[in-house]
C-alpha cells in the first residue's frame, strides 16, 4: 500500500462516519482525523466568547485564539480547545444548532482546510467530514460518500445524546436540527455537501458497523499498489 495514503470519508450528519473512519483507521493502522470535532470546538470557541459571526474581523482575530489539537485513545479522538479537553461538549445540542452556520463561513472553512491538509501530508489518514472529497483532498485515491435514512440517523443520534446523560433533547430536535443541518450544509456556498464523482456510495441504513466496515476494507484492498 502506497505511503501517505488519504482516505475521505463524507456524508450527511449522523451517519456513522466518524465510526467508520475510527474502525478503518484502527484496522489499517492509519491516523484518524475528525474534521468535524474542529469544527466544532471552533463553534464553541465562539459561542463562550460571543463571537458575532457576521463579522468578519471578529471571526479573523478569534481563529488567531484558537489552537486545536487531536490526541488518541484506543482510536477515540479526542480533542483539545487551547489545552482543554472538549470532546463530549461540542457534542451537545448548543454546539449542533449553530455548527452548520459557523462551518459555512468562508474565513472558518479556509484555516481548517489548511490545517487538514497539513495534516494528510506526512501520514496516512482516514479523515471525515463534508468537504473531504471535494475541497480538502480532490486527488484521494479512495473516496466514500455515506448515507442513510434521516430517520434511521435521528436515531443514531438521538441514542448517543441519551450515551452521554443528555436526557433533555427529544427525538423529535433531533431530527428537526438534522434537516435543518443537512439543509445549510448542502446549499453553502462555501464548499457545499456533494458527493465527489470518484466517490463510492455507501448507505448503511441497513447495515451494521461490521458490514459496512467489511465493505470498506474491500475497496481499500482493490487499491493499486
Amino acid at each position: 500500500m502506497k505511503k501517505n495514503l488519504v482516505i475521505a470519508i463524507d456524508g450527511y450528519s449522523s451517519c456513522g462516519k466518524s465510526t467508520l473512519a475510527k474502525a478503518l483507521a484502527k484496522k489499517l493502522g492509519f491516523v484518524y482525523v475528525d474534521s468535524g470535532a474542529m469544527y466544532r470546538a471552533v463553534t464553541l470557541y465562539f459561542l463562550r466568547n460571543k463571537i458575532d459571526i457576521s463579522d468578519d474581523n471578529a471571526v479573523t482575530d478569534a481563529l488567531q485564539h484558537i489552537e486545536l489539537n487531536f490526541h488518541s485513545r484506543d482510536y477515540e479522538s479526542h480533542i483539545t480547545l487551547n489545552g482543554e479537553e472538549v470532546s463530549d461538549e461540542i457534542r451537545l445540542m448548543p454546539v449542533s444548532e449553530n455548527v452548520s452556520e459557523v462551518s459555512a463561513h468562508k474565513i472558518v472553512r479556509h484555516e481548517m482546510v489548511k490545517q487538514q491538509q497539513r495534516m494528510g501530508k506526512s501520514k496516512s489518514i482516514v479523515m471525515d467530514g463534508r468537504d473531504i472529497g471535494t475541497t480538502v483532498f480532490p486527488d484521494a485515491p479512495l473516496k466514500f460518500f455515506m448515507t442513510a435514512d434521516p430517520k434511521i440517523r435521528a436515531e443514531r443520534r438521538f441514542k448517543e445524546l441519551e450515551s452521554k446523560g443528555n436526557n433533555e433533547t427529544t427525538l423529535e430536535e433531533v431530527f428537526e436540527n438534522l434537516a435543518h443541518r443537512d439543509y445549510a450544509d448542502t446549499t453553502r456556498k462555501e464548499s457545499p455537501l456533494v458527493r465527489a464523482d470518484d466517490a463510492i456510495i455507501l448507505d448503511n441504513t441497513d447495515l451494521t458497523q461490521e458490514e459496512q466496515l467489511a465493505f470498506a476494507l474491500e475497496k481499500v484492498e482493490s487499491l493499486p499498489n
